[in-house]
């Protein structure tokens, strides 16, 4: 099934160095990540029953519910109609970027680039599997959901004056899911079989079959290039000349690697489209890069940024604690949403021989003290992640019920037992409890046969049990050197390395680590991107997201089937399958979510009252003149 369009989860998945524009700004304050994309191998008959019922009015498609915007609705609830435009909004983020080429496999473009570009359909925030037409004024499903129609807006333009066509279309799906192209698309639309341009302004899609639900929505989401600008270059290469678009914002300067400042298009074609109305209000959008975090956080005290998300849970303690704040004009605040919180966690790269043994992996998350990690450095405001779909109804709980078991019984002799017969729960650690749960491990690694040496490492086959945690943010050493240290407590030796982006980026394209710190963001209808993480298809596929590289037909099985799936309760059925199967392979130690974005943001941005479920979207805030001209930085 489709993934609801979070404020940054959805987006981070859906291709290098793009994010439609409603989630950019976000995009660019998160680490940097390599995604890729595999299929299931299909082992389990689907578990499909009736059809689901898909309700498509005409201005947009939703599956199960209602559309809760009409035909003619005028914008989204969560902004402000009447914001004024204009000022200017300066960003922080950090690593580098040298192409803007979104498409080839190679370079480093920017995430914010999603600002200049328009896709067929955007979303709303009632909640899963819904679209409503952007590009396309009117989208029209074949009763066997087989064939889908988008007619475009007549008047949609390229910045340079050009109309925008079908033609533009198709070119930008076949580009996409070209081999030379990044391998994402290509897998996350295996079951389009065409997109075709019938008309000028008609574009055509076909899909192998009717019964994914997930296709008819997330089939609009691809960004749309001009084709007589890309035929003219080689897609496979990196470049630098200023990209050409369709969307509210197009690049003004920049200096590679250093800056890049956007301009709110005047004569933007779809200013009052309701999908517009009230957002991107900022006059110009400029992103600073920086290669440190700290170092971004000075920035924003000092007043050359505007506006940060923190993810430190110190530093959201700690480092705002400036006399701005006192007097007001620094606002620290939290945005609670609904959002499904995924998973995050130290991941083992299981192509590695010491992490191919369950018991081991096991073990070595009875060192991670979460407990004292959250008293001690993260000031009590995290939760522990028992979960791959945290905060959300997606989450295994209990024993398998009888729907579950129907999709877990015919896998029963793939399968780890206890996860017919326990409820997973990671290693707690009471007060005075660590070396109770180092015991713990002592004693699972002496039964996979890893015993201590005279050196106190512990040796198999004479391999030591030795490996290196790769990171790529400084802040995360204070949380893996006491774990580093728990391990050493029972014959395991590591080290801990930070090492720049683009290195980072490098390393993780070829596979070159042992373990990382790393995240599966997830939505409230999973879907195809679960190959993309845990698919066996991209476990060896360079640039996968698939980072622990699991390959495991159990998996890949019921994968399958939550991705055939018919209604809302048969999905969140499979998704408890797949919960149980993921956790009880021990592929990672979970570590914490919470339920609330971290804001900090100078007093001077007029805020809508209502913010989308899926969390605080700054792109519907403007400039107040009230506040700018009392501001005090």
């Amino acid at each position: 099934m489709a993934r609801h369009v979070t404020v940054a989860a959805r987006q981070r998945s859906l291709g290098r160095g793009f994010a439609p524009k409603r989630q950019t700004l976000c995009i660019a304050l998160a680490t940097l990540a390599i995604i890729g994309m595999g299929m299931g191998m299909g082992l389990v008959p689907s578990a499909r029953a009736a059809s689901p019922t898909i309700y498509a009015p005409g201005h947009g498609i939703a599956v199960n519910n209602p559309l809760k915007y009409p035909q003619g609705y005028k914008h989204f609830d969560y902004v402000n109609p009447n914001a004024p435009k204009g000022g200017k909004l300066v960003l922080g983020a950090q690593g580098t970027f040298n192409s803007f080429n979104t498409v080839a496999a190679k370079g480093t473009p920017p995430g914010s680039l999603g600002l200049i570009y328009n896709t067929l359909m955007t979303t709303g925030t009632e909640g899963p599997l819904v679209g409503y037409g952007m590009l396309a004024k009117k989208i029209t499903l074949s009763p066997d959901r087989k064939t889908m129609v988008f007619a475009l807006h007549e008047n949609a333009r390229w910045h340079d004056g050009q109309p925008l066509t079908a033609h533009d279309v198709e070119y930008s799906f076949n580009l996409l899911i070209a081999p030379t192209s990044t391998p994402l698309w290509a897998s996350y639309y295996h079951e389009v079989e065409s997109v075709k341009a019938t008309k000028t302004h008609e574009v055509t899609v076909t899909f192998a079959n009717g019964d994914n639900a997930e296709l008819p929505i997330i089939i609009g989401q691809f960004p749309i290039f001009p084709k007589h600008k890309w035929e003219k270059r080689d897609a496979t290469k990196t470049f630098l000349d200023v990209p050409l678009g369709s969307g509210p914002y197009k690049l003004k300067s920049f200096e590679a690697g250093r800056f890049l400042v956007y301009e709110r298009v005047q004569d933007y074609w779809g200013i009052n489209h309701p999908t517009e109305v009230g957002m991107n209000n900022f006059d110009e959008v400029k992103y600073d890069y920086y290669k440190d975090a700290n170092v971004i956080i000075e920035s924003f005290k000092a007043g050359a940024i505007d506006l940060r998300v923190e993810n430190i849970s110190s530093k959201w303690a700690t480092a705002y604690n400036i006399d701005a704040r006192e007097r007001g004009d620094l606002i620290l605040k939290e945005f609670v949403h609904q959002r499904t919180q995924g998973m995050q966690g130290f991941a083992y790269n299981t192509r590695k021989a010491i992490f191919q043994e369950s018991t081991v992996r096991e073990a070595l998350s009875y060192a991670f003290d979460f407990e004292w990690s959250n008293k001690t450095l993260f000031y009590g405001q995290y939760m522990r992640s028992n979960s791959y779909f945290s905060n959300s109804e997606l989450a295994s709980k209990g024993l398998p019920s009888p729907a579950e078991l129907a999709i877990l019984n015919p896998l029963r002799a793939m399968l780890p037992p206890r996860v017919f017969a326990e409820e997973y729960k990671a290693p707690r650690t009471e007060p005075g409890s660590l070396r109770a749960n180092l015991r713990t491990a002592n004693k699972l690694l002496d039964d996979a046969g890893w015993k201590l040496g005279p050196d106190n490492i512990r040796t198999k086959n004479g391999e030591k049990l030795s490996f290196e945690i790769l990171l790529v943010q400084q802040a995360f050493e204070r949380i893996v050197l006491p774990f580093s240290r728990n391990l050493e407590r029972i014959g395991v030796k590591t080290t801990v390395r930070v090492i720049d982006v683009p290195s980072y980026i490098e390393r993780l394209s070829a596979f070159d680590y042992d373990m990382i710190v790393t995240s599966f963001p997830q939505s409230e209808s999973p879907g195809n991107e679960q190959n993309e993480f845990f698919g066996s298809a991209s476990a060896n596929t360079p640039r996968s997201r698939n980072v622990v590289g699991i390959a495991n037909p159990a998996v890949d099985a019921v994968i399958d089937t939550l991705n055939r799936v018919a209604t809302r309760d048969e999905l969140i059925t499979a998704v408890h399958a797949l919960d149980r199967v993921l956790l009880w392979n021990f592929y990672l130690i979970p570590q914490w979510h919470a339920n609330y974005d971290r804001y900090a943001y100078w007093n001077r941005f007029g805020i809508p009252d209502k913010q989308p479920q899926s969390g605080a979207s700054f792109i519907t805030w403007w400039v107040d003149p009230v506040k700018e001209k009392n501001l005090v930085r």
